[in-house]
């Protein structure tokens, strides 16, 4: 909180403005002969929506697993072809898709430089395209959706660390935007139906997570250094090495998007999700050579265009309202996900 504080009567004003209803009230339908949901993940062979798969087949609910496979892999769900409660789906989301379901949680969409920067255009067009045949399936069905958005609709914060009603500081045309803009513009569509449909909308913006199955050729920091540092190659720090991030462990992630989803009906968000505690790239990179046990040195490389010198969540209305905050430790995370990288090299 070094460089944006805000007053306790700030703070309750922002969380009046999140959890403000709509004029047209809509209820959410129950389903009256089962306790159980048929629940939609798309991107659900990815990282995060294979650990979310995970996490609601544990509950009991039936999940449809929807992804085109750009950067989800079978192998994220291959243990879960067993269970008679999951089915997958390959299918693009920028096209409409006509199935029964009780909620959705949309994760469709490259979530990496690498991969996002690949292809921009179809990029946007998952966020965009994507949110609206999701958005048009959820009011067809009257069932609650959730947008997992990101803190890169936060850009090169002006304001350190970032709370859900700053408006962000995003090169609209450099890029990074066909994700940074694509988003925004998802989180746009969600409360323009929330508004005018009544639809049952939730916005998690989601900070740097991380774990096992996590892609190996991402681009991302937490899979560069662990991959770097198992085979022995030298680490890259981008500019000084000093720029910040934070870095949720993914079983946490999932437990935020859960509550959420779960949560009161006038909580539509934007909320927050992440771990607040900042390490530098530098001091990331220092972690992962001590779990892995890697002898590599550091190599000095350019900053990327448009990336963010800070990043660190503000999840103050997420620990208010869903009673959420991280529990793991980015020391006690990696060994998971270093072991999980270092049998896919082995």
């Amino acid at each position: 909180m070094t460089l944006c504080v805000k007053d306790s009567h700030s703070r309750k004003m922002s969380a009046a403005r999140f959890t403000h209803s709509p004029l047209k009230e809509h209820s959410h339908v129950p389903r009256l002969y089962d306790s159980r949901k048929r629940i939609l993940v798309t991107g659900g062979a990815g990282f995060l929506g294979s650990h979310l798969s995970d996490r609601l087949l544990d509950r009991g609910h039936e999940v449809l697993c929807v992804d085109n496979l750009f950067t989800g892999t079978k192998r994220n769900i291959d243990h879960l072809h067993s269970n008679p409660h999951f089915e997958f789906m390959r299918h693009d989301v920028t096209f409409p898709l006509y199935v029964e379901v009780d909620e959705i949680y949309n994760l469709a969409c490259p979530a990496s430089p690498i991969h996002y920067q690949y292809d921009p255009v179809q990029t946007t067009k998952t966020s965009v395209h994507g949110a609206i045949n999701m958005l048009g399936l959820a009011k067809r069905l009257k069932c609650r959706i959730l947008q997992a958005s990101t803190s890169e609709v936060y850009g090169d914060p002006a304001i350190h660390p970032q709370t859900e009603d700053y408006w962000g500081n995003v090169n609209p045309i450099g890029p990074r935007s066909c994700y940074d803009e694509g988003k925004r513009c998802a989180e746009t569509l969600f409360f323009d139906y929330h508004r005018q449909h009544g639809l049952e909308i939730k916005v998690a913006r989601i900070f740097n997570t991380y774990g096992p199955r996590m892609h190996s050729a991402d681009g991302r920091v937490v899979s560069n250094f662990i991959m770097q540092a198992l085979k022995g190659e030298p680490i890259t720090l981008y500019g000084d090495g000093n720029q910040t991030r934070s870095f949720c462990y993914v079983d946490d992630l999932v437990d935020g998007l859960i509550r959420l989803m779960d949560s009161d009906k006038a909580l539509t968000g934007p909320v927050n999700l992440g771990n607040p505690t900042e390490f530098t790239m530098r001091e990331l990179a220092e972690l992962v050579l001590a779990e892995t046990g890697s002898s590599s040195s550091f190599v000095t490389r350019p900053l990327p265009q448009d990336d963010p010198r800070q990043r660190r969540p503000d999840i103050a209305l997420a620990q208010e309202l869903l009673g959420w905050k991280p529990t793991v430790p980015l020391r006690d995370g990696l060994k998971p996900t270093v072991a999980y990288f270092r049998s896919s090299v082995g």
